[in-house]
């Protein structure tokens, strides 16, 4: 009885027609996947599976490509000072830049929270990211510029420099030969004749253009016969250049005009014993003097070069340099991606810690560093990947005679493969090296989303 209930309890058994039914409707998802994901297949294969395959191969050959050299070329990679280099400016990079980024974003999405205009500031701050590389480059290649007239950074360096250290007017100002100024070591001029107190010296230099004397500058010539009393050693510092021609060298014309603003010091054994600056006739004097025999010296600092700021795009500062074109760039992105972490984690754990007595810095390292963890590793890993593969801001800011000193991996790879070099053996054998590097850090990443989504 029990049986005959079982049995007219259970489903009929499935249709041969039903199961070849849902089999053929499995086959036809598959095949309409398939066909979705066959041109997003065919590109990777394209674009990126065989350019690797072939960069691999075409490794073991030499520069024509006709001949299977091994491992030569990765012998010759690390045996080439312009790859250790670059190796070396690609381990700066990795070290310095992400690790900036990550502190910078960190750093400015929690101070972001507490502003008012927050949508605006994290608008301003990543706009950058909307500009090209390219672009970028050229921008900060005119920053950078040596010339004071032209980058922005050397003018203000400039300024503030003269702000607290008055320039030389008279840098190009130098004595005539034979005409009783001796230059020293260090860039003075010095009288070769003593004087004593009560005597009147002239000191002529040259190699200022009328053009370039300072405005309140006046004729030298009545200062020059003016008597010195007794206990006074006077003296004048003037352009020893008549225009038009005439006058005699190493004495004072009517037409010769003063050097207003130049330094003279009184020596005696060696020690300056006075000093005095010229008026704008050039004339200035020394007094109080003790009976003897002086020399006249005019110190270096009244001829030193005008400053001209900083070296921005030389061999020493190019690469920190050129970081700083790509913090600019890359921080407006660490800061949206750290941002929207901070927003999704539990106030709750904030506000707790403030009712016990946390203050705002205690609370940002010990709770809201440790809870953005993840959130600031994929950030970093992230900008690691980028940075190995920063090509644009290095070829167009360094300029050309410190382009070896500020290359990477993938500008040497550039430059050995098409810049130059032709050798493409030797390119691919830097490109296998970047991949190998890069994957890593790749899978790594791959990983973290693979760990957040479960």
């Amino acid at each position: 009885m029990t049986a005959t209930l079982l049995k007219e309890a259970s489903p009929p058994p499935a249709a041969p027609a039903d199961h070849e039914r849902k089999r053929r409707a499995r086959r036809r998802a598959r095949v309409i996947a398939l066909a979705f994901v066959f041109p997003a297949l065919l590109l990777l294969g394209a674009l990126v599976v065989y350019p690797v395959l072939f960069s691999v191969g075409r490794s073991f050959f030499d520069a024509s490509g006709d001949r299977f050299v091994g491992g030569d070329n990765y012998t010759e990679m690390f045996r080439d000072p312009a790859t250790l280099t670059a190796v070396r400016n690609t381990a700066i990079w990795v070290v310095v830049a992400p690790t900036l980024l990550t502190g910078l974003g960190l750093v400015l999405a929690v101070l972001v929270e507490k502003i008012r205009w927050a949508t605006a500031f994290k608008l301003l701050l990543f706009m950058p990211m909307a500009v090209s590389f390219l672009a970028a480059g050229i921008i900060f290649r005119l920053a950078y510029d040596e010339d004071p007239e032209k980058g922005v950074l050397n003018a203000a360096a400039v300024s503030v420099h003269d702000a607290f250290k008055d320039a030389s007017s008279y840098p190009n100002a130098r004595a005539r030969d034979g005409q009783g100024l001796t230059k020293a070591a260090d860039g003075s001029y010095g009288t070769t004749a003593a004087a004593s107190p009560g005597d009147t010296v002239g000191l002529g230099l040259v190699g200022v253009r009328a053009e370039d004397l300072p405005g309140d500058a006046r004729p030298a010539y009545p200062a020059s016969g003016r008597k010195a009393s007794a206990d006074e050693l006077r003296g004048v510092v003037y352009l020893d250049f008549t225009r038009g021609g005439g006058g005699e060298q190493g004495k004072v014309d009517r037409t010769e005009s003063g050097l207003p603003g130049m330094k003279a010091e009184a020596v005696r054994d060696g020690k300056a014993v006075a000093s005095a600056t010229t008026a704008a006739d050039g004339s200035f004097r020394f007094k109080g003097l003790d009976p003897g025999s002086y020399t006249v010296r005019l110190p270096a600092s009244n001829f030193a070069a005008p400053y001209e700021g900083i070296s921005w795009l030389g061999p020493a500062l190019v690469t920190p340099a050129i970081i700083g074109a790509y913090l600019w760039i890359w921080t407006g992105f660490a800061m949206v991606l750290i941002g929207a972490g901070l927003a999704a984690l539990p106030r709750d754990a904030l506000e707790a810690a403030r009712m016990d007595g946390a203050n705002e810095w205690q609370i940002f390292r010990r709770i809201t560093v440790p809870l953005l963890a993840p959130v600031l590793t994929v950030v970093f890993v992230t900008l690691v990947i980028n940075v190995m593969k920063v090509f644009d801001l290095v070829y167009i800011i360094a300029p050309g005679p410190v382009q070896e000193d500020a290359t990477v991996l993938a500008t040497q790879m550039w430059l050995v493969s098409f810049g130059g070099g032709n050798n493409q053996g030797l390119g691919s054998a830097l490109g296998v090296l970047l991949l190998l590097l890069v994957i890593p850090a790749m899978v790594f990443n791959v990983r973290r989303f693979r760990g957040s989504q479960r």
